[in-house]
């Protein structure tokens, strides 16, 4: 448990002291996130506040992790330097699509086959348990790529993907402190105290973002935890056993998983790539019933943290069943906040008139 509290501590102060002055370099530098169209903030705001995160999280991790019983932590510490290189280099010159798709394919590549990041079973959904290696292969990566755009994809307003990234890291970190896997939990705890030191700066009014350079690594981080949490529990026994792992896992991540996969298919509905930017995000609802970034992130921290809850409680129905019933509830939650939004656009129709 010390070395946890400490992974935390080292994260945390060592954030906490590198923001200031990453945001006086951002300032000087004239490194800004400028308002447009897409965009919920009004003024020029500095980014790279990711550079304060990965060195949070880099050294920490280094530092408190056992690494006689973690021996494939050099390839994930690879895995993340490659996706801080993509986010570094977007948040200062642009990279097209392509070129950040093949950094995190690179990145996944490396976690597959090196650090043994893999999906070998899908647990009886649609009645199917051990998967073949080459199927495992495909869909670890493509999982992997899915969640670190995940969160790159809700880091929209203020606070948000931190705090999401706490929620997310701080239950995957605990149930791998009670489970015994302390490497695992140092990484969770880790990120933990590098978000909590960012969102000092990045909630209203924010002074800095995490840009790119942080969402891609929370993301990262997140499915490794999320895909480490479905493989440890394939062999596990006891009252720690998780039942419907993968339906668990995704009820811990679906705020960022259930808005990619809602988006995405919007976009292929509509003709449109899946990575063509619009406001259909589940936090521009919120924003435009006017809600602040502040409110809009405490109500959105609010129902994952109501998720986490139902889906540790119904773990019993069985995996396709509780995902089928988050991805229901989920649904039903955009439903109403559409609802809303066009309630709120006919008064306002009929006072103009």
């Amino acid at each position: 448990m010390n070395i946890i509290i400490l992974s935390f501590i080292t994260a945390f102060l060592i954030t906490f002291s590198a923001i200031p002055s990453i945001i006086n370099i951002a300032r000087v530098k004239n490194l800004f996130d400028e308002p447009g169209d897409r965009a919920s903030h009004k003024d020029s705001v500095p980014t790279l506040g990711g550079l304060g995160i990965f060195a949070g999280v880099i050294f920490s991790i280094t530092f408190w992790t056992p690494f006689q019983v973690f021996s494939d932590l050099q390839y994930i510490l690879c895995s993340f330097i490659i996706i801080f290189l993509i986010g570094a280099k977007d948040d200062i010159v642009p990279l097209t699509p392509a070129k950040k798709f093949l950094g995190e394919v690179f990145a996944a590549f490396i976690l597959v086959f090196k650090a043994d990041v893999k999906i070998t079973s899908l647990y009886g959904i649609f009645g199917i348990g051990d998967i073949p290696e080459v199927a495992s292969i495909m869909l670890s990566m493509f999982t992997i790529i899915l969640l670190i755009n995940a969160v790159n994809l809700i880091d929209g307003i203020n606070g948000l993907s931190g705090t999401i990234g706490i929620i997310i890291s701080v239950t995957f970190g605990y149930w791998f402190y009670l489970a015994n896997y302390i490497e695992l939990a140092v990484i969770a705890f880790a990120l933990t105290g590098a978000l909590v030191a960012f969102l000092k700066y990045n909630y209203t009014p924010a002074k800095i973002f995490m840009g790119d350079t942080g969402s891609l690594l929370v993301g990262l981080i997140c499915a490794i935890l999320s895909i480490k949490f479905i493989e440890v529990n394939k062999g596990l026994v006891g009252p720690l056993a998780i039942k419907s792992v993968p339906a668990v896992a995704i009820g811990i991540m679906i705020i960022p998983c259930f808005d990619t996969l809602r988006v995405f298919t919007i976009r292929i509905l509509k003709g449109k790539s899946p990575f063509s930017p619009d406001r259909n995000h589940i936090h521009h609802l919120l924003i435009d019933l006017n809600l602040s970034h502040t409110m809009a992130t405490i109500i959105l921290a609010i129902a994952n943290i109501g998720f986490i809850f139902m889906v540790f409680k119904l773990q019993f129905l069985g995996s396709l069943n509780l995902l089928l019933l988050t991805l229901g509830i989920a649904t039903l939650f955009t439903i109403i906040l559409l609802y809303l939004g066009r309630q709120k656009k006919l008064s306002q129709s009929k006072t103009s008139s």
